[in-house]
């Protein structure tokens, strides 16, 4: 049997020793009352054990960016003991306290500094108990290794002088310390930092490679089943009739039918595979989808629920000052795109008679745990959801849906029942990135400077509410409907100082498809259009596009990353496009593109050399080159781990991905007609951290996606003299652009 959750029975003793947190290994609902969740109790974030290790508990998860060290890293910074004595409880909300879901490179940002705050504020009281023990003041006292002593004439570091010092252990291990996170509690000085900035390996890593990672797929309980969902032929179908006779051949095997929610159960995973392609159902004809290949047209003329101005201020008839004596304007599209997760959705429930369990790979448990609660009538405290790892999401992918669907089955069966999705689900009924197209102007005074900036944007407007799970809408329980991709507005105008910006965007009340947060919601596509934009007001100038850039900065931090960048690649300065690009059959060129993150976050450049083959409309990317300033690094390695698989997912999604649907279901169901960047495809990439340890941190889990597409149309029009500015650059598009 596997573990039923991330603590193993060696991690959930000490838990208990500590704070006497109690639950079955059945998984049955909330901890003991000795465990607070409250976000304001330093005991909700961490417990010190008898023998001198520590838990910390995160509301945060680890979907792949290395939470599981880093905020280690972080609360042993605080707490003055080595990484490897701490072991981290994440996103279970019997025993984590509610710190939001994950998303928004929020991991760190709030996730980790609300458990260094946390540490930090230990750290403090264990330090005036310290004082009382050996009779000095705080402010002669450290603590090293887990054991406090006077920094003056002190240990060397990692000697053990027992009589002159007192371990942490000593002092409270077992106990609560009944206190209140304090927001003004110091924390260490950047310059005595002994873990954070190290590149401590990531934990999940080696069972990764090794085939030995234990994942949410994994995980069985006692008289589990395994259920499969029958999805109808077109998105809004509805289910006529059902043939349990068509079945009848394979044993064991329960239909479970509710409304228009049609699933099937077996205690045998493949019998429940055959029975869910066999099983004969009539659903209605639905035709209620516009089809992808007129998707910009259907965009263009969809009603809008409201215009906003996101950046700058509306001008009405005012005059542009100064005016401009040459004006360029362009059009540029980001499709609908899948989250693509290698491993399909997969989630376990158990619902009884005390109460609801569930085990998810949700980037939201907390969020889970009241949706759950709200819509099938169960008080939160009856409701505990535990994340265990999956195969990554990086927004809301089908994992929330397939967690739905184990709910309705157990309820239905009265036993635990885990659901796989397969293929054709996660390809075909995922909540999809959104669709984005942007019209960009702009125009230059007589001195060459941008004299007004433009975009106007259409997207899919936010509803209030949570995202509707497909299972409990087929069931026909009433649960909200709202709908929200992320603030997918943002960096819609340059990270320049330009003159007279303004961005506007058309809210549409419809969108085709439903629609969720996919990694760096809307700035890959909003960066895409302005950097592309920016390029070519540089080419109409005959300036070099680095030169260009450089002239509208005046922020150190983004004059640091551009210089860095152009110098990693060897930057030399002549306008766009390359006059000898040609290399046998290939053409060549570099494209270069800069972003501030959010316009408040993190400073990213980026530099990449391309090979566009002229006969075959296929593009290589020879060598991508990053520098990126996020404040403090807390480890250097997993940060350029996200860096390099921002990069790799990006060009991915700007060469390859789109979703295809015709007027009733989605078509590009599986990795022939949903495509992704393959091994030989990917690039050298070398990364430059420019790290401020006396700065707050950003998170970076997204921050790196942003320049890529443009910096890749940028380097193919240099190669090739064309503008590409519909994604993704497939060879077919890339033909017919150079014809």
């Amino acid at each position: 049997m596997r573990t039923l959750s991330s603590m193993s029975r060696r991690d959930l003793l000490k838990a208990t020793g500590a704070l006497v947190v109690s639950f079955t290994l059945r998984g049955q609902n909330a901890a003991e009352p000795g465990k607070p969740l409250d976000p304001s109790e330093v005991d909700s974030f961490l417990a010190i054990h008898p023998d001198g290790s520590v838990t910390v508990y995160s509301g945060k998860v680890d979907i792949g960016q290395g939470l599981r060290i880093a905020v280690r890293q972080m609360a042993a910074e605080e707490l003055g003991i080595p990484v490897e004595r701490i072991t981290l409880v994440e996103g279970d909300t019997g025993l984590s306290p509610d710190q939001g879901g994950t998303g928004g490179s929020t991991g760190l940002t709030r996730g980790g500094t609300e458990v260094r705050q946390a540490a930090a504020t230990a750290r403090k009281a264990l330090l005036g108990l310290g004082a009382e023990r050996l009779q000095r003041s705080a402010a002669e006292l450290t603590i090293v290794d887990g054991e406090i002593w006077p920094t003056a004439g002190g240990p060397i570091l990692g000697t053990v002088i027992t009589s002159f010092g007192v371990s942490i252990a000593t002092l409270v291990g077992g106990r609560k310390l009944d206190l209140k996170v304090d927001p003004k509690a110091p924390l260490r000085d950047p310059a005595s930092y002994r873990t954070v900035g190290k590149p401590l390996a990531r934990p999940d890593v080696p069972g990764k490679c090794t085939a030995k990672g234990d994942y949410l797929q994994d995980l069985t309980l006692p008289g589990m089943l395994h259920g499969r969902v029958v999805r109808p032929p077109a998105i809004g179908a509805k289910l006529m009739a059902v043939d349990e006779s068509s079945i009848r051949g394979i044993p064991d095997v329960r239909v479970v039918r509710t409304e228009n929610f049609l699933a099937v159960v077996a205690p045998d995973e493949w019998a429940a595979v055959r029975a869910a392609r066999e099983l004969k159902a009539t659903w209605s004809e639905w035709r209620g989808l516009p089809g992808n290949d007129g998707l910009e047209r259907f965009l263009r003329e969809s009603p809008v629920d409201h215009d906003q101005v996101v950046a700058g201020k509306p001008r009405g008839d005012a005059k542009i000052t100064p005016a401009p004596i040459r004006q360029l304007s362009a059009t540029y599209f980001w499709p609908n795109q899948s989250h693509a997760s290698l491993g399909p959705s997969c989630a376990v429930a158990d619902w009884r008679s005390d109460g609801l369990t569930v085990w998810t790979s949700s980037q939201s448990t907390h969020g889970q745990r009241a949706s759950f609660a709200k819509i099938l009538g169960l008080a939160e405290a009856k409701v505990r959801v535990i994340y265990k790892e999956g195969a990554g999401s990086y927004g809301g992918n089908g994992n929330d849906d397939a967690a739905a669907d184990a709910v309705l089955l157990s309820k239905a069966v009265g036993r635990p029942v885990r659901v796989q999705w397969m293929r054709h689900d996660e390809h075909g009924w995922d909540p999809k990135g959104p669709q984005q197209l942007l019209e960009l102007r702009a125009g230059f005074d007589a001195q060459g400077r941008i004299a007004f900036w433009d975009t106007q944007m259409w997207l899919p407007a936010a509803v209030p509410g949570n995202r509707p799970f497909l299972g409990i809408d087929a069931a026909g329980i009433a649960q909200p409907h709202g709908q929200n991709a992320g603030q997918i507005a943002q960096n819609g105008d340059p990270s320049y100082d330009v003159l007279n910006p303004l961005v506007t965007v058309h809210w549409l009340k419809e969108t085709p498809l439903r629609i969720s947060n996919l990694r760096a919601p809307g700035k890959i596509a909003n960066v895409f259009a302005v950097e592309s934009f920016t390029d070519e007001l540089a080419a109409a100038t005959g300036v070099d596009p680095v030169a260009f850039r450089m002239r509208a900065i005046t922020d150190p931090r983004a004059i640091a990353v551009v210089r860095r960048a152009a110098e990693m690649i060897d930057w030399q300065s002549r306008s766009s496009p390359n006059q000898r690009a040609a290399e046998g059959g290939l053409l060549v060129g570099r494209g270069f593109a800069y972003a501030r993150y959010k316009q408040a976050e993190n400073y990213v450049a980026m530099a990449m050399e391309v090979a566009v083959d002229r006969a075959a409309g296929k593009i290589a990317v020879r060598r991508v080159v990053c520098a990126h300033d996020c404040g403090l690094v807390v480890n250097p390695d997993a940060l350029r781990n996200q860096i390099e698989g921002s990069i790799v997912q990006t060009l991915s999604r700007t060469l390859h991905e789109e979703v295809k649907f015709d007027r009733s279901r989605v078509t590009s169901l599986d990795w022939n007609s949903y495509p992704i960047l393959r091994f030989p495809e990917a690039p050298v990439i070398e990364v430059a951290l420019l790290d401020h340890p006396e700065l707050p941190l950003y998170g970076a889990g997204e921050a790196a996606t942003a320049p890529v597409a443009a910096a890749l149309g940028n380097a193919v029009f240099d190669a090739t003299g064309v503008r590409l500015r519909t994604v993704p650059f497939t060879p077919e598009r890339v033909k017919a652009a150079l014809a």
